[in-house]
């Protein structure tokens, strides 16, 4: 990045292509900068500075993405958006979760450590941004009238969640979880660490059970990017840095 150009405020985290190649669309003067197997693109968006990426599928990779957005990009807030598998009986596919929290559900190094706890950090849940967090409910509603939102814990883990056993033994566990996903409690950690405010939001493709790799590539292709796209443009359009 020439010193010339200013620093992007605000980072577009999506998993996957087809997740943020519709926020991408919308950025007409973005810039390709290739580091550490990634391609970044930094550009304008609704009056902000902000930098695209996809962040790669897993916690390892999302972490990586995070660190090098803060220490090379020097981004100010993180916004991650993508699609998960829901949990809670009450959420649907075509839903959207937005994180109050974010905990990582196959951490457990008891009993050094209590369950889902980070070792030396005393912390299970990471909170999202407050202020970030509101902007994006009220973005997600004003975006997407048909679809519900709602808000509360996502969990995160190095797997794809596709049988009705592993969705069940989750619930049970994790009572008050919303949805799971691979990547957004690795961002929460890179960004706590970092003190970097960022905010998650997730459309649900499947219901993390038989059926989920069936549901999951169509749904992504048809609605999830259309909605992180939509959803994205909102927010910019309403949140002041």
């Amino acid at each position: 990045m020439h010193r010339s150009e200013p620093l992007p405020r605000i980072a577009l985290v999506g998993a996957m292509h087809e997740e943020l190649s519709a926020v991408l669309a919308l950025m007409q003067d973005a810039s390709c900068h290739h580091v550490a197997g990634r391609e970044f693109w930094v550009g304008h968006l609704q009056g902000h500075s902000v930098v695209a990426v996809l962040s790669g599928i897993g916690k390892v990779a999302a972490a990586i993405t995070a660190t090098v957005l803060i220490e090379k990009y020097q981004v100010q807030r993180i916004l991650f958006t993508g699609v998960a598998g829901g949990l809670a009986s009450h959420v649907n596919v075509g839903d959207v979760v937005v994180g109050a929290e974010l905990l990582q559900h196959d951490i457990d190094v008891s009993p050094l450590f209590p369950q889902y706890e980070v070792p030396l950090l005393s912390l299970s849940r990471f909170p999202a941004d407050e202020n970030m967090t509101q902007c994006l409910i009220e973005s997600a509603r004003q975006a997407l009238p048909q679809a519900t939102v709602h808000v509360g814990l996502i969990i995160s883990g190095d797997q794809f969640v596709s049988s009705a056993a592993e969705s069940q033994r989750l619930q049970t566990q994790i009572s008050d979880a919303l949805a799971v996903e691979m990547e957004g409690a690795a961002l929460a950690q890179v960004c706590h660490a970092y003190n970097v405010p960022l905010a998650v939001v997730r459309t649900l493709s499947d219901r993390a059970d038989d059926t989920a790799h069936t549901d999951f590539s169509q749904f992504v292709k048809d609605v999830a990017s259309h909605y992180s796209s939509a959803i994205v443009s909102e927010f910019l359009r309403r949140f002041l840095t």
